[in-house]
């Protein structure tokens, strides 16, 4: 990936292009995470088509880097939505960074994010909207539709950031290594899949596939998306919920390119009694 910064000259400068610009609307709140976790949302484009799968159907990246990132994106329906080139241009100096559209609806439109820390894990955001080419009436009526639009996507978002830190804050646990779970008759087992139960404190999944139980970690090793009530597809895979990545129960790994393995891995036996016991492989 060529990695050479933005497209817009004087990126990190307000409307750089001298435009007929029009505040539209301010947005305001207050979300449970961190700066940290902030910033590595900012720089994640990757999650937007998947987390965010009711506001974009689709994702296709030109550029990224400590800068930000480029990308052509369409909304809903895919079919019909028109594709927007947008490009995310970080301002650390300044804590702030500028979402700004280069083609599609709205060209010229820009978004600028601050935040401000509250706590360690309490980040203050304030969202302005800056529109060109509309009169004070239309300049409402987006306004009203965006700060509606950001609302949704700061909750999605939010929610994300709360579980990768708990996710982060318990990754220093490990499953003991000589625990092995007694799930009971097979026969029994196979009609209360899919399950999740725990081993040392994470969780696991046990799933059947091809008439063979099946146990893996329940998160994703990319960034620990939690996986427990992802459901299997036709294919006997899974879908993280966060990015998009695949993965085939039976083999642990990616089916999409990434090279990713869930991890822990964990072994599934049946017993001449026909009991279904698991342990860490």
């Amino acid at each position: 990936m060529t990695i050479s910064g933005p497209i817009q000259a004087n990126a990190k400068r307000a409307n750089p292009n001298g435009l007929p610009m029009r505040t539209a609307a301010v947005y305001d709140r207050v979300i449970g995470a961190s700066l940290a976790r902030a910033w590595e949302n900012v720089l994640d484009w990757e999650h937007l088509p998947h987390l965010h799968s009711s506001s974009f159907s689709s994702l296709e990246l030109e550029e990224a880097g400590s800068w930000g990132w480029r990308a052509l994106t369409k909304g809903l329906p895919e079919d019909t939505s028109p594709e927007t080139r947008v490009e995310l241009v970080v301002d650390r100096e300044n804590s702030r960074y500028v979402s700004r559209t280069l083609e599609g609806d709205l060209p010229g439109m820009e978004i600028w994010t601050h935040f401000s820390k509250l706590a360690d894990r309490e980040t203050q955001i304030r969202v302005e909207f800056h529109i060109p080419h509309v009169d004070e009436e239309s300049a409402a009526k987006l306004g009203s539709i965006m700060t509606g639009l950001y609302d949704t996507l700061w909750d999605e978002d939010e929610r994300m950031m709360v579980e990768r830190q708990a996710a982060l804050d318990a990754k220093s646990t490990s499953p003991d290594a000589s625990t092995t779970i007694d799930l009971g008759n097979a026969e029994q087992l196979s009609e209360t899949l899919p399950l999740t139960i725990e081993i040392g404190g994470k969780a696991v999944n046990i799933v059947k596939v091809d008439g063979t139980f099946h146990a893996y970690g329940a998160e994703c090793p990319h960034m620990l998306a939690p996986l427990s009530d992802v459901p299997l597809d036709t294919d006997g895979c899974i879908t993280c919920p966060w990015h998009g990545y695949r993965f085939d129960i039976r083999t642990k790994k990616t089916t999409n390119g990434q090279g990713l393995t869930l991890a822990p891995t964990f072994k599934v036996t049946v017993n001449e009694h026909q009991r279904v016991l698991v342990s860490r492989a």
